[in-house]
Formats: structure tokens, sequence, C-alpha cells
């Protein structure tokens, strides 16, 4: 006589019903109080006069400005951090030399130093009283309170995503097709655009989208080197925090419902390229 003995399995987890139900309640609830509702709460009082009092407050000239401003910041932060990105993570990637854990280490300085602390440290090298000060001022070049420091500052927040992304991503890679297209007399640059760019372009692209957010997003280290002068230094988030201290909460949160569409288009971008990359992996 043999006995069978079976034991029931409620999930492939093995934990009771009553857990699963419980931890997915805890994880909507706080998802509904502290992302749902906010969020519904930004575009419910920027409509609160309106749809003609909603474009009324992103058409003023000061929205207006701080828009560009931001849009202009993203434009010249992405891309230069696209370049850092791609160089140093193939350097890091394909090539040993000295210096290379330093380098590691460096690009997560960022991730490591609040916002503020480096807005003040560009203040402390290109302020009027800084370590570049002097020469500055004597050939009439502006970066404090002006644009370049902006760019500057919100360069240096975001530079590591790109090189990120990409590091872990090209070690997984081997060399056989870089060492093979080199064996058949290609030269380095041709090897990089039709051998390594290939394989690498999603997590560029990924590497981009999440610069982006935090470039637009950029709002201690800009608020020290800014200087708040509004039409002109002024990006989205610093016009925001304006408006709301002035107690124009309308155009406030209108301004903050266009940040917040930004936002969700990234996340967007960023759900479809984590789908394409699992899918990339997984389909070689």
């Amino acid at each position: 006589m043999s006995i069978t003995r079976t034991s029931a399995v409620p999930n492939s987890t093995g934990e009771p019903a009553v857990v699963r139900w419980l931890l997915t309640g805890i994880a909507l609830t706080f998802i509904f109080l502290f992302l749902i509702i906010p969020v519904a709460a930004v575009f419910a009082e920027a409509f609160a006069r309106g749809f003609a009092g909603y474009v009324k407050a992103l058409k003023d000239p000061l929205a207006v400005s701080a828009i560009k401003l931001t849009l202009l910041t993203a434009g010249i932060a992405v891309p230069l951090n696209m370049l850092f990105g791609v160089a140093a993570a193939w350097a890091i990637a394909k090539f040993e030399f000295p210096g290379k854990n330093i380098l590691v280490s460096l690009i997560d300085l960022p991730f490591a130093v609040s916002p503020v602390i480096a807005g003040l440290i560009f203040v402390l090298l290109y302020g009027t009283y800084g370590l570049l000060g002097p020469w500055l001022v004597k050939h009439d070049i502006k970066i404090i309170f002006a644009v370049p420091g902006i760019a500057i500052a919100t360069i240096f927040v975001t530079f590591p995503f790109v090189a990120r992304e990409l590091i872990p991503l090209m070690q997984l890679q081997a060399n056989d097709e870089e060492e093979a297209a080199t064996t058949l007399g290609a030269r380095g640059w041709q090897t990089f655009f039709r051998i390594t760019l290939p394989n690498i372009k999603w997590g560029i692209l990924y590497g981009v989208i999440l610069c982006n957010a935090r470039a637009m997003g950029e709002f201690g280290a800009v608020s020290v080197v800014s200087g708040h002068i509004r039409g002109q230094t002024n990006t989205m988030p610093l016009h925001i925090e304006i408006l709301y201290n002035e107690y124009n909460f309308t155009a406030a949160f209108a301004v903050a419902s266009l940040l917040l569409m930004l936002s969700l288009i990234t996340i967007t971008l960023k759900s479809l390229l984590e789908r394409r990359i699992h899918q990339g992996r997984y389909s070689r």
C-alpha cells in the first residue's frame, strides 16, 4: 500500500491569500494617498478658475519665460550628459586604466551630495567673490545668477543618469563583436557606430529620459545659482514656488500641472523602453 501525500499550495509563493490581499491593499492605499490624490488635487486646483484661467496662467509672460528656460536648460544638460555617459561607460566597460575606480566613484558623487551644496560649490567657484570670480568679472563673463550657472548646476546633478544606465549594460556585453570588427579592419569610430551603438541604443534612450526628467524638475541647485530673477533666471520649479508664496495658487498649480504632465509623459516613455529593453534581452 502506498500513501500519497498532497500539500495544497495557495499560490506560487506559498503565501496565504490573506497575506497577498493585505500586502496588495497596503500598496494600493499608499499609492492612492500619496500619488493619486495629490495628482488629482494639482489638476483640480489648476482648473479652479476654469479652462480660461488655466490658459491665462500659462500664457503669462513670466510663466512662458520659465517654461522656455526649463526647456533650454534641459536641452543643454541632456545632450552633454549623453555624450559624457557614453564616453564614460565605453571607457569603464571596455578598457583598463589607472584611476578607473576613482572615475566610477566620482560618477556617483551627485547622488551623495545635496543639490543645495552643489549649488553653493558653484557659487564659491564662479561667484563674484569666488575662486574664479575676479577673473570672470574682469572679462565680463557672468555665470552665477545667469543661464550658464543654471545649466552647469543642472549638468552636475544629472550627469550620472546616462552613465549609470550604460555602464552595467556594456559590462554585460562581450567584446567579441568589437574584436571581430577590428580584426576585419574596422576603425574605432566604425566599430562604435556599427557595433557598439546599436547594442546600447535603448539604454541610452532610457538614461536620457531619466536625465531629462531630473533636469526639468531640479530645484535645489538651480535655486542657489539662479538668483530668482523673475523673467530671466526662474525655471518652472522656481516660478511655481514664487507663485505659491504669493498666494497665487491657481497659477502655481497650473504651471505645476504642466510640469506634472511632462513627468507623466516621461514615466510612459520609461515604461515603454523598459518593456522594449526586456524584450530585447530575451530575444537574443
